[in-house]
């Protein structure tokens, strides 16, 4: 199965840059010629237009929800995120609206969509460090993902 890996983010946000640390952690790891893996600061249909070629595509970024444990990694479904029609991050990715246009415009979109996020703490401050609690979450999300590769 052609699988794309893809870490969102802003690598001078905080914990926005979690997706991207998570993706070059499993780079370090995965050698498969089916899957491949990449950080992007995309989003929306720009993002998108790179699923086309792919079977199934893993989605890992920041999450920042009302009650939310920084550190704590959810694992959602597109299904799971139409439920929420708000979802939205720093760097504009309003991933709901952006599916129903690839629908819409009739593009292949892959047969599975998984999303990794990491509760972050601060996704605001310029840093190019992660809160102590997201950073700690980095190789357990990694691993999480490494076992459905």
């Amino acid at each position: 199965m052609k699988t794309l890996v893809v870490g969102l983010g802003n690598p001078i946000l905080s914990d926005d840059s979690v997706g991207l640390r998570i993706a070059a952690k499993i780079r370090e790891t995965v050698s498969n010629k089916d899957v491949t893996v990449t950080e992007s600061e995309l989003s929306g249909l720009t993002l998108l237009e790179f699923f086309c070629d792919y079977d199934r595509v893993i989605i890992i970024d920041a999450i920042m929800t009302p009650e939310g444990t920084p550190g704590k990694i959810h694992l959602l479904t597109p299904a799971s995120v139409e439920r929420s029609r708000h979802v939205e991050s720093t760097h504009g990715l309003n991933f709901v609206e952006s599916i129903e246009m690839c629908r819409m415009l009739g593009l292949k979109l892959p047969k599975e969509i998984i999303i990794f996020a990491v509760e972050a703490m601060d996704i605001t401050n310029f840093s190019e460090e992660l809160t102590p609690p997201v950073a700690a979450a980095v190789a357990a999300c990694a691993e999480r993902v490494i076992d459905i590769l």
